[in-house]
């Protein structure tokens, strides 16, 4: 790291801080690095895991899906007894 310099900061009386400037393509070398080091961190799930969490995910936006279909249906069923008898009520 022959890229170091050491600056003192703007208090008096303040010991030197060392600050490293690295150069552009030093930089993304060293972000890929870090992120490889964390990638490597990571507990992956199994297969059978995927496959499991998938299934799951699928059941619930089924679900999901007739739910509101359903709110959705009854609620085009409110507006259309509103719409039609609401009238016949006031004389219309």
């Amino acid at each position: 790291m022959s890229e170091e310099k050491i600056e003192k900061t703007e208090q008096s009386g303040s010991k030197p801080v060392a600050k490293r400037k690295i150069k552009g393509k030093n930089r993304i070398a060293r972000w890929f690095r870090e992120m490889r080091s964390e990638l490597k961190k990571v507990v992956w799930p199994t297969p059978k895991q995927i496959v499991n969490n998938t299934f799951v995910a699928l059941t619930v936006m089924a679900v999901a899906a007739v739910v509101i279909a359903g709110i959705d249906y009854a609620g085009a069923q409110i507006f259309q007894a509103i719409r039609v008898y609401v009238p016949r009520l006031f004389g219309g």
